[in-house]
């Protein structure tokens, strides 16, 4: 490729965090007009690389080209200038804001003496939701009432409206669903079509073809290949990105050894008429022990509220739930786990709802359980983290996480140390919602094995999440959820990616 037919050219780029080296030497081209993934395991560089073409971070070495032209970034203005805008896979929204408030932070149109005018910004922010097919968003709403995917759709729109020349895509499908990637394609498609070019960064090899010409994996923060994305297959992707072969993407389903005739497989936990919010109608579910149970839906449908119901996060107007067959009432998360078999639960957004960033990662591991480590009123600080180590090792998690804040790992690190937390638990019952979210194919795999370990071991999983291959390779029964409601199970034969998904489009 020449010079001039690229619209970014990264050489020999080395970025350093004290003793950790985050890019070593990484390098990769694009050519303009082109959509281009760079993907890699959590932690091999990928965050790093878009927050040096976001000017938030300057590199220690090497040289960034963008558009012809060496540029030394020293802000995210300077990126800005020169025609790169970026959606954040961690948002940059600000929550107490209006959303017309946050597509026009620092572009708000003003009046005599620097004032803002509000009725212009209104006009201006409901006609670009209009223009980029998002009429059902209201400019007046508040961040912090949205759901994530549309907090998603609103991150992108910001970053589309400022007219970028490059734009940066970080995981930007990893809280989207069905018709809201297709909603993401249409946009990609017509501003491709302008000459924009994309850096996507994704861990779902099916979007990665459907929409990119080209890739660059990373591998401890190093660029490990390039290629044009038909040259290469899946399998060899997944090489690159984890540095060995690896023999299936899912864990085998291993079936619990085999009952004498007449018993039955005991229920973990049983939802009966559950009622939520006017959200959840009579929804019926029957955990068993042994089994990972699945719960496929658009979005919107429900899920959510009935995991929070089943956690004790939302009250519940009506319906029981039991627990190893005895009747709970479950009023708080704080009664999940003083129930008869505790509860745990992995939220979408591990950032604002299952990790306290701050706080080490052992801090974070110990607290739901923090009260069998204190005597007197004193923790026995050697056994805690002797605990909390033993769970780390467990999810293969950095020892140093035990004293080292969250904000300081990658999100798949972070979604690991969340993992670790409810281990240590020692529950009967998983509910894991959409747990791979914007995580690598290694890490993933991890989850994977562990919730089959955990099924095989006598707990029960109830697992949600958007990608529906995930739902019928990791599944031993899979419950379709329409408008509230269970409208079907499928297992065995039965449990296709095309059943799951005729049952989710046509009840």
């Amino acid at each position: 490729m020449s010079d001039a037919s690229l619209a970014i050219d990264l050489s020999n780029v080395t970025k350093r965090f004290g003793a950790t080296v985050a890019l070593d030497g990484a390098s990769f081209r694009v050519k303009r007009g082109a959509v281009h993934a760079l993907l890699g395991e959590n932690g091999a560089g990928k965050s790093t690389t878009v927050k040096l073409l976001s000017g938030l971070m300057q590199p220690d070495a090497g040289t960034i080209r963008v558009m012809g032209r060496d540029l030394t970034m020293r802000g995210p203005q300077d990126a800005h200038r020169a025609g790169v805008q970026t959606a954040f896979q961690e948002m940059t929204l600000v929550r107490d804001l209006t959303v017309a408030q946050n597509l026009l932070l620092s572009y708000e149109p003003t009046g005599l003496f620097g004032r803002i005018r509000m009725r212009e910004a209104q006009r201006m922010a409901a006609q670009w939701l209009e223009d980029l097919d998002l009429p059902d968003v209201r400019p007046g709403a508040y961040v912090r009432d949205l759901s994530l995917p549309v907090r998603q759709k609103i991150e992108i729109a910001k970053a589309i409206l400022r007219g970028p020349q490059v734009l940066l895509l970080d995981e930007p499908t990893s809280s989207l669903s069905g018709a809201d990637v297709a909603w993401l394609s249409r946009r990609i498609d017509a501003l491709k079509a302008k000459g924009v070019t994309f850096v996507f960064i994704s861990h779902r090899m099916q979007e990665v073809r459907e929409f990119c010409d080209s890739l660059t994996v990373y591998r401890n923060g190093r660029d490990v290949g390039s290629f044009d994305t038909p040259d290469i297959s899946d399998d060899e992707v997944i090489r690159l990105v984890i540095g060995r072969s690896m023999e299936a993407k899912y864990p085998p389903k291993v079936a619990p050894p085999a009952l004498a005739q007449g018993q039955t497989r005991p229920p973990a936990m049983q939802a009966r008429r559950i009622r939520v919010d006017g959200v959840v109608s009579d929804f019926d579910l029957t955990l068993v022990a042994g089994e990972v149970h699945g719960i496929a839906a658009l979005q919107g449908m429900g899920q959510r509220e009935l995991f929070e119901a089943l956690f004790g996060a939302t009250y519940i107007d009506d319906g029981e739930i039991r627990i190893d067959g005895k009747p709970v009432t479950l009023t708080s998360t704080a009664d999940s786990l003083k129930a008869g078999v505790s509860t745990s639960f992995l939220p979408e957004d591990r950032k604002t709802e299952g990790l306290f960033l701050r706080l080490p990662g052992g801090e974070n591991v110990s607290l739901p359980v923090i009260g069998r480590y204190a005597r007197f009123g004193l923790i026995d600080r050697k056994r805690e983290q002797a605990a909390i180590a033993r769970s780390l090792a467990q999810m293969e998690v950095n020892p140093r996480a035990l004293y080292k804040p969250c904000l300081s790992f990658s999100g798949g690190n972070q979604q690991k140390i969340a993992m670790a937390k409810w281990m240590l638990t020692q529950s009967r019952v998983w509910l894991m919602f959409d747990p791979t979210r914007g995580i690598d194919v290694g890490t993933k795999h991890q989850i994977f094995v562990l919730m089959r370990a955990f099924a095989a071991a006598g707990g029960a999983v109830l697992f949600y999440s958007t990608d529906v291959p995930e739902l019928v390779n990791v599944c031993d029964r899979v419950s379709v959820m329409y408008r509230g409601r269970n409208v079907g199970e499928l297992s065995g034969d039965a449990l296709t990616e095309e059943a799951v998904m005729r049952n989710m489009l046509s009840s």
